[in-house]
């Protein structure tokens, strides 16, 4: 009886964040702040956490923040600096003109090019550009929303330059090394069957019997490529690179293969696809030689941020060993690398008069308008996280979930990251709530942490595709029907998390 009121006490943070934000449609930042609140209280008069114990927690959810939020601020201002400039408007215009096929256009728009997206924004910026593009094209309203949301899913993990996935490393305390291959295996899974619901919800069964060729084809390259950028251990770029080798695929495809589109060349003065490709090739080379040349990796690496923080125990014997908070390498973070790409991409556009009068303007209230919200958000959901994990609420709850499940752990874990990104519209925040957990209940029942985790990750990135957020923005672009697009987003989802926790089940196994 007292483990179970234990238990249920544990939950109470999660559950109102739930409550609040599903229930009562409160923001991410508002829910959060709810839940840090309880988490504190019942941290300090049920779990015996004095105030030491609080304080260093919160400490430590303040670098754990600042170590996200490096890479969350500078991925807005990458993509604003080149979205300003005409590029990804030039990338999204020069795709569809390549093929008249209903079924290789959703493939293109709605799964490689949102990847894309994903990799370099993120944010909701997939189906918000996309849906009214393929609104445009002639496809309904609803499926135009529907389309995007399924097909960006797969990339969110290592998408947004990798937040979502330092973001687990950060609240588990493994390394990239250790996480990577298994996420990037369960996420390439997870590629070809969002592939496939694009072609589903782009025309049914017929068009997964006509696009089946290049499903396979594009989405071989793409899981392939994420795999190897993963294994080279450049997780910031393993969407994006994923992603341009998926384009690349689907325009040989296309030229070979299908009748062309449209030959409408844009608007006067647009730029051209060549250029806008430009951006991501110097991102590309900034991270190479940030990570494969170790003079520059050292230089860039020299100067970390970080705290050393004392041994911590509750009243009840709860223990936290001695160590330091997540370290913020101040120049060689990926955050940094963000910034030297957007500066040299800013300089090269601004030479070559893309950019019209008053753009700095533009692009910095853009940032803090659409980082704001996302940074308050996640800061709040840390210090829920970090103060659970120093009480011993987040060991209890481990605990009882794997008496429930036994070995059947790994079935549940996608399903729990997916509740975690429809909880707070974010696989980041999924990681935050939810990584020390799944690697604490995997523990308890004798199973692979590392492979829980990665079906955390890619469960979580599932679940963005039917966060009620981003399913909001996408409709609001094309005036279609939030409940039915919800509807139809939520059983794609639900089928793809299902494959996934069948995957993860029986590699477990092994």
């Amino acid at each position: 009886m007292v483990f179970l009121l234990d238990w249920l006490l544990s939950l109470t943070p999660i559950a109102a964040v739930l409550g609040l934000m599903v229930g009562l449609r409160w923001s991410g930042v508002r829910a959060g702040l709810v839940g840090w609140l309880v988490a504190l209280a019942v941290a300090a008069f049920r779990f015996g956490a004095g105030p030491s114990v609080l304080l260093w927690a919160q400490v430590r959810g303040v670098f754990f923040t600042l170590f996200v939020l490096y890479i969350i601020w500078p991925a807005l201002l990458f993509y604003r600096v080149t979205d300003e400039a005409g590029a990804v408007a030039a990338i999204g215009l020069g795709l569809p003109r390549l093929t008249a096929d209903r079924a290789l256009q959703a493939l293109i728009l709605g799964w490689a090019f949102s990847a894309f997206l994903q990799g370099v924004g993120g944010f909701g910026v997939p189906v918000a550009v996309l849906a009214p593009l393929l609104l445009g094209l002639g496809f309904p309203a609803v499926p135009a929303v529907v389309i995007p949301s399924i097909g960006h899913a797969w990339s969110v993990s290592f998408g947004s330059l990798g937040s979502s996935f330092y973001a687990l490393m950060a609240a588990t305390g493994r390394p990239g090394e250790e996480l990577g291959s298994p996420s990037a295996l369960l996420l390439g899974l997870a590629c070809l069957l969002c592939g496939a619901g694009v072609l589903w919800a782009a025309g049914g069964p017929r068009a997964l019997r006509h696009g089946w060729l290049p499903l396979l084809l594009i989405g071989t390259a793409m899981a392939g490529t994420q795999y190897l950028v993963v294994r080279a251990r450049m997780w910031a770029i393993g969407g994006m690179c994923a992603s341009l080798v998926g384009i690349g695929v689907s325009v040989l495809w296309a030229r070979f293969f299908t009748s062309s589109g449209s030959s409408n060349p844009g608007p006067p003065g647009s730029m051209r696809i060549q250029a806008a490709l430009v951006p991501y090739g110097i991102l590309i080379v900034i991270v190479l030689l940030a990570q494969l040349v170790p003079p520059v990796e050292d230089f860039l690496g020299r100067t970390v941020l970080r705290v050393a923080v004392p041994e911590l125990a509750t009243a009840r014997g709860w223990r936290t060993p001695a160590g330091f908070t997540t370290g913020i390498p101040v120049f060689g973070h990926a955050g940094a690398l963000l910034i030297y790409a957007s500066l040299i991409t800013f300089i090269l556009y601004a030479r070559q008069g893309y950019y019209k009068p008053g753009v700095l303007r533009r692009i910095g209230r853009d940032v803090v308008r659409r980082a704001l919200p996302a940074s308050l958000g996640i800061a709040t959901m840390v210090g829920m996280s970090v103060t659970m994990e120093h009480a011993g609420m987040t060991y209890c709850l481990a605990e009882g979930v794997s008496r429930v499940t036994g070995p059947l752990f790994l079935l549940a874990s996608p399903f729990i990251g997916a509740l975690g990104a429809f909880m707070t519209g974010s696989n980041t925040n999924s990681n935050v709530v939810f990584g020390a957990f799944q690697q604490q209940a995997a523990t308890l029942v004798g199973l692979n942490p590392v492979l829980a985790l990665a079906a955390q990750t890619t469960g979580g990135a599932i679940g963005s595709m039917f966060a009620p957020a981003k399913v909001i923005i996408g409709c609001a672009t094309v005036c279609a029907g939030e409940g039915q697009t919800m509807r139809k987003t939520v059983v794609y989802g639900v089928v793809i998390l299902a494959v996934i926790a069948l995957a993860t089940a029986l590699w477990g196994m092994r």
